[in-house]
């Protein structure tokens, strides 16, 4: 009997080294840090970015300012100041200005043909909105006719309080009189007579 041996070593199976891989799970944290990591990254650089692009259009601006502040002339602009000043001031003095003209216009509408007047004076009160308080002397042909005048005058929403006083007879039988009475400081204001008028 023959035994049948086997004279080659060469293995007929290739020899493989199984390892056993084992699966490692892979932790959210790890996966977060890394998340977190690159965004950090794509932030600098972008940062990095936008502060050189934000510098090149700060130096582009303060060039066109530069330009722009040498096309204007000094002396001119000085010129320029000047006239606001004076057109501010002007403006002032205008706002401030009284006219008493419209009172004058009132009273020759209201008044009577049986009544005239023989004194004027005004005072202007020192506040910007104060009244204008009017003081006059005047005659009438009678008693009837300072009544009537007294509510002609009343009747004017511009003239306040309108008050006849010492009341006398002269030796023509005529009544003389003294008128006192307000006005709205914005009927005698100069600047607001210019705007109703145009």
């Amino acid at each position: 009997m023959e035994q049948n041996f086997q004279t080659s070593f060469i293995p007929k199976k290739p020899i493989i080294n199984e390892r056993a891989v084992s699966a490692r799970p892979v932790s959210i944290f790890l996966i977060g840090s890394i998340f977190i990591l690159f965004v950090a990254l794509l932030a600098t650089g972008g940062l990095y970015f936008y502060k050189g692009i934000v510098t090149k259009n700060i130096a582009d601006m303060e060039n066109t300012l530069t330009l722009a502040e040498n096309r204007f002339e000094p002396s001119k602009i000085a010129e320029l100041q000047i006239l606001d000043k004076r057109l501010r001031a002007s403006s002032e003095i205008l706002s401030k200005h009284i006219a008493i003209t419209p009172v004058f216009n009132a009273l020759e509408q209201l008044t009577m043909k049986s009544v005239r007047y023989t004194k004027f004076s005004y005072i202007l009160g020192t506040d910007k909105n104060a009244t204008v308080d009017i003081k006059m002397s005047g005659q009438a042909v009678g008693y009837r006719s300072v009544a009537l005048q007294s509510d002609l005058l009343a009747g004017n929403k511009n003239l306040i309080d309108p008050v006849f006083s010492n009341l006398t007879l002269d030796n023509s039988g005529n009544v003389l009189f003294d008128l006192e009475f307000s006005v709205n400081p914005d009927f005698v204001n100069y600047k607001q007579n210019l705007l109703i008028q145009s």
